[in-house]
């Protein structure tokens, strides 16, 4: 059973023992200021870093560059090839034997009969004489007349 303090029992307070504080000075040193050669490194190692940094930011930039261009000039080829695929079904209807007989005969065209058709030899490797290609000429220009 503790003791009491303020009972009819006296006992000794008890009391906690003081502190004593020492006081300590603190001696504070002031750093010199750096010297003028680390201070040019330094700046040097700075520049140098910015500058390796804007070559590869202006690098990453002209690969951009060129991947658009890239990608236009793909999509201007498949245009295009879309386009020559139109354009090759036209001329494939256009040069329809069919369509071009009714425009010759629109246009006053009529077939040829067989008196005027003539048959012309091949000419040899050889060269001809002025007078037999003459005659050819001559026998064309006979048929061909009706």
């Amino acid at each position: 059973m503790p003791a009491y303090i303020h009972g009819s029992l006296a006992v000794e307070q008890r009391t906690k023992p003081k502190v004593t504080v020492k006081e300590t000075k603190k001696i504070v040193y002031r750093n010199k200021s750096l010297p003028v050669q680390e201070k040019l490194l330094y700046l040097f190692t700075m520049l140098i870093c910015v500058i390796v940094a804007s070559l590869i930011i202006w690098r990453y930039a002209q690969i951009y560059e060129m991947n658009t261009k890239i990608l236009k000039l793909e999509t201007d080829i498949q245009i295009l090839q879309a386009d020559n695929s139109v354009l090759k079904h036209k001329v494939e209807s256009l040069s329809n034997p069919d369509r071009l007989r009714q425009e010759a005969l629109k246009l006053g065209m009529v077939p040829p009969e067989d008196k005027q058709i003539s048959k012309v030899p091949m000419k040899s490797s050889g060269t001809q004489s002025n007078a037999t290609a003459s005659a050819v000429n001559d026998k064309k220009v006979e048929t061909t007349t009706p």
